[in-house]
């Protein structure tokens, strides 16, 4: 991770989905969520990897499902991550 990226997603609640199946990551995506949502954090990051793009895709269906998050992108440094802004007047 260069210096560039540790100023954007440093200090950030983060989850690694690394060898995660589809079914297990979407288990502890809306997990996260949640709690971060009641620890008021605005700005999570997930980080799914590039590979097939399967969790990736399954990561983003959940977060455009989820009435928490208020939005999200790929982080523009790393395809792997998704950063996550939540809502958090909900």
């Amino acid at each position: 991770m260069s210096s560039l990226d540790d100023i954007f997603i440093s200090n950030i609640p983060t989850l690694d989905l690394h060898g995660e199946m589809r079914s297990s990551a979407r288990v502890l995506v809306k997990e996260f969520i949640y709690d971060n949502h009641v620890l008021k954090n605005k700005r999570i990051l997930i980080i799914h990897g590039v590979g097939t793009g399967v969790i990736k895709k399954e990561v983003h269906k959940l977060l455009k499902e989820n009435k928490m998050v208020e939005s999200f992108h790929l982080n523009p440094y790393n395809q792997g991550c998704t950063v996550v802004y939540l809502n958090l007047d909900n």
